[in-house]
C-alpha cells in the first residue's frame, strides 16, 4: 500500500520521530528497500526537512494529518519532498511541499549576486544547489508540474476524488518582494503555486490549517496509495485533441498508413504480448502513425489505455511535445525512460516507439545512477515495458555507431523471448513533393547504384549552387512566405563551439569562404544570446532559420525546403563514384566507431529527403557539384 513513499507516519507518530532523531534513520532503512542510497548530503536534509514540517504543523493547530517524506513519482525517477493529508472543511486534501534549503546568498546568477536569469518559457532560474551553481526550476513551477503531474496519472486526484494543493517552502530564505525569487515575472505563477519563505512561516502554517483542519488523514492516505496510476481521462481528452480538435488533417492516414495502424490496433485488443514494426523511408508517416495510434487509444470510449510515446530523439520529441495540449505532454518521453527500475513489466498497454533505428546498446548512460542500472538492452528493456510494444524504423537512418536499431536485431530480441512479431512495410511517401522517383534517386545516387530512376522539376523542386550564400538566401525567401517553412543543415564537418565568443555571441563554425553561419546551439550554452533558440527548438521555432542544423536536430522533422550544405566528407573520386572523406568528419559520436562511411552516406539521405516541396544543395566539392548539375539537367 505504501510502497510508494519511503517514509509515512500519522501525525502523532511524527511528531515523536522528530523529537527521538529517529526520521531520517527511517528513511535510510526504508530507502534501501528501493535500492535508493542517499549521500549525507541528503540524509542531512532529511533531517532539516522533517524539523520544519513538525514546526508548521505545531504552529497551524492540526492534528489527525498523516505525513510522508519522498513520494515516488510515478513514471519517474523524481521524488516529492513532502506531502501531507488531512480533510479540510470542504474536501478530503492531499497537500505537498516542495522544499528548498536555499539562501538569499545562494540564489544568484552567473552574473551578478542577488539576480538571477529567467527563461521566460520555462521559469527557469539560477540558484546556488548541490554544490555548484546551476539552472533549475522555480520552486514554484516545480510545485505546478508536480500538481500537474500526479492529476495526470492518479486517478482518485484526477477524479477530484481527492483535492490537491502545492505550496513551496524556502525556509532559509527571506522574502523580499520584487527580487529573486519575488520578481515581478513571478506573480502569476505565485497565485497560483505559493513560494514561502523562512518569514512567511505563520502564512503556510494558517494553509495548513484551512486544508487539514478536519484530521481523519490515515484514511486519505490510504485512498492515495490505493488509486489506480493511469492516464486520467482528462489527459487522454486531451492528447486525442490532436487529432479531433486540432489540425485533423495532418494526421489523417492514407493507404498503407491505415494498414499499419490497423495491424497495431489488432494486437493492442488481443491483449496479448506482441511486438508490431513498422518499416518505411523518409516521408512514410511513421510518425503520424504513432500519433494518431496514439489518439485513438486515449480518446477510447470502450477503454482506458496506458500508451506512451518514446524516442532517443530529443528534439523531435520536445517538437512533438511543443505542439500538444500541456496534460497530453505527460505521455511522450525519452525512450531511455522505460527501465525496470521504473516500469513493472507490462505494465503498459502500448509503448510507441518512434526514431527506433536510434535506439542504443543499453537504456543506461553515464548519468544512471548505479540503483536504476539494468542489465537489459534498451530494446529488451522497452520489450518488457508494454505488452505491446510498437517500433517505427528506417534502417538507413542508423547515423552513428551507439545507435544499433535496426529490423533484424527487433525481430531477435523479441523473438528470443518468445514474442510474436508482426512486420508492416510503408512504401509510399507524402515528403519530397510526393515524388518516390526523387526518393529512389537520392538513394541511387548516394549508395553508388546505377542511377536508374529519374525525377522531373514539376514532381520535385531541386536545384545545385555555386554559392552557400545565395542558397541560404534563398531558402530565407522560402521560409517567409506565408504557411511555408524552411531551414538550412549541413553535414558535421565543422566543429561544433560550446561556449559563445569574447561578445556573447553564437562563434560562426559554419565557415566557407565568405560564408560563415552558427551552428544551432551547443547543449552546454544555456542560455542562447538573444533572438535565437535551444538547439532542440531549432527545427520548430522561428529563429532556426537563422542557424546551420546537423543531423540530429533535422532528423525527425520535414519541412517545405530543406538547403543543403554537403560538406568536404562527401566528394566524387577519380572513378566518377561518390566516396566519403571520414577525415573531413568533426563529429566525435560518429567518429566513435562503426561503418563512419555508411554513416555518411546515411546522414545525407536524411538532410536531403526533410524538404516537402524542394531540396536546393551547395556541394563543397566542385566536381562532385558539376556532377550533380549533370544527371539533374
Amino acid at each position: 500500500m505504501s510502497n510508494r513513499v519511503i517514509y509515512h507516519a500519522p501525525q502523532e507518530e511524527f511528531f515523536n520521530d522528530v523529537i527521538m532523531n529517529k526520521v531520517a534513520s527511517k528513511m535510510q532503512e526504508e530507502a534501501d528497500k528501493y535500492s535508493i542510497y542517499p549521500g549525507p548530503s541528503e540524509i542531512a536534509s532529511w533531517r532539516n526537512n522533517c524539523g520544519k514540517i513538525r514546526d508548521l504543523l505545531a504552529l497551524s493547530g492540526v492534528s489527525g494529518t498523516y505525513v510522508t517524506f519522498e513520494y515516488m513519482v510515478p513514471y519517474s525517477m523524481k521524488r516529492i519532498d513532502c506531502m501531507i493529508y488531512g480533510k479540510g472543511k470542504t474536501s478530503e486534501n492531499v497537500v505537498h511541499i516542495e522544499l528548498k534549503q536555499w539562501s538569499n546568498e545562494g540564489v544568484k546568477s552567473s552574473n551578478s549576486e542577488g539576480n538571477f536569469e529567467v527563461d521566460k518559457d520555462d521559469l527557469k532560474v539560477e540558484a546556488y544547489t548541490g554544490g555548484a551553481v546551476r539552472t533549475v526550476a522555480h520552486p514554484s513551477q516545480q510545485v505546478r508540474n508536480y500538481n500537474d503531474y500526479l492529476t495526470g496519472f492518479i486517478e482518485v486526484l484526477s477524479k477530484k476524488e481527492l483535492d490537491i494543493r502545492g505550496y513551496a517552502y524556502c525556509y532559509n530564505y527571506v522574502r523580499k518582494d520584487g527580487a529573486a525569487l519575488y520578481d515581478p515575472i513571478y506573480n502569476n505563477l505565485q497565485r497560483e503555486y505559493r513560494t514561502y519563505s523562512g518569514n512567511e512561516v505563520s502564512e503556510l502554517a494558517e494553509k495548513l490549517k484551512e486544508a487539514l483542519c478536519n484530521g481523519d488523514g490515515f484514511s486519505i492516505f490510504n485512498k492515495m496509495m490505493k488509486s489506480r496510476i493511469l492516464p486520467s481521462r482528462k489527459l487522454l481528452d486531451s492528447a486525442a485533441q490532436m487529432v479531433s480538435e486540432g489540425n485533423a488533417s495532418a494526421f489523417s492516414l492514407l493507404g498503407e498508413q491505415i494498414v499499419a495502424k490497423n495491424a497495431i490496433l489488432d494486437k493492442i485488443r488481443r491483449n496479448k504480448k506482441a511486438v508490431v514494426i513498422v518499416k518505411g523511408g523518409p516521408g512514410t508517416g511513421k510518425t503520424v502513425i504513432a500519433l494518431n495510434v496514439l489518439a485513438e487509444l486515449a480518446g477510447s470510449k470502450n477503454k482506458q489505455y496506458k500508451v506512451h510515446y518514446a524516442t532517443n530523439s530529443k528534439s523531435l520529441l520536445e517538437g512533438v511535445k511543443s505542439k500538444l495540449p500541456k496534460d497530453a505532454r505527460l505521455l511522450f518521453s525519452s525512450a531511455r525512460t522505460f527501465i525496470p527500475a521504473k516500469f513493472e513489466e507490462n505494465s503498459l498497454d502500448v509503448l510507441l516507439v518512434d526514431e527506433a533505428h536510434r535506439v542504443e546498446r543499453s537504456p543506461n548512460t553515464r548519468y544512471t545512477p548505479a540503483s536504476l542500472r539494468t542489465d537489459l538492452t534498451q530494446a529488451q528493456a522497452l520489450m518488457r515495458a508494454a505488452k505491446v510494444c510498437v517500433f517505427f524504423i528506417d534502417d538507413h537512418q542508423k547515423i552513428r555507431g551507439p545507435e544499433i536499431g535496426d529490423v533484424d536485431m527487433f525481430r531477435q530480441t523479441a523473438e528470443s523471448a518468445g514474442v510474436k512479431v508482426e512486420e508492416v512495410q510503408l512504401t509510399s511517401q507524402f515528403r519530397c513533393n510526393g515524388s518516390d522517383n526523387y526518393l529512389d534517386w537520392i538513394e541511387d545516387l548516394l549508395y553508388n547504384e546505377e542511377i536508374t530512376h529519374k525525377f522531373s522539376k514539376d514532381e520535385f523542386d531541386f536545384k545545385v549552387y555555386d554559392s552557400p550564400r545565395k542558397m541560404y538566401d534563398d531558402i530565407v525567401i522560402e521560409n517567409n512566405k506565408e504557411g511555408q517553412t524552411a531551414r538550412i543543415v549541413a553535414g558535421f564537418d565543422w566543429p561544433w563551439s560550446s561556449k559563445l565568443d569574447e561578445n556573447g555571441e553564437l562563434v560562426k563554425d559554419v565557415q566557407i569562404g565568405d560564408f560563415a553561419m552558427p551552428w544551432e546551439t551547443h547543449m552546454n550554452i544555456t542560455k542562447p544570446p538573444k533572438d535565437y533558440v535551444q538547439w532542440y527548438e531549432w527545427a520548430y521555432k522561428e529563429s532556426g532559420i537563422k542557424q546551420v542544423g546537423c543531423i540530429y536536430t533535422a532528423q525527425g522533422f520535414e519541412f517545405d525546403y530543406i538547403g543543403v550544405i554537403i560538406g568536404p566528407d562527401l566528394y566524387l573520386d577519380d572513378n566518377g563514384k561518390i566516396a566519403v572523406n571520414t577525415k573531413a568528419v568533426k563529429d566525435p559520436v560518429l567518429l566513435r566507431g562503426g561503418d563512419i562511411e555508411k554513416f555518411v552516406r546515411n546522414i545525407y539521405r536524411v538532410l536531403m529527403t526533410r524538404g516537402m516541396k524542394g531540396c536546393f544543395v551547395y556541394c563543397c566539392d566542385k566536381k562532385l557539384s558539376d556532377y550533380l548539375k549533370e544527371i539533374t539537367q
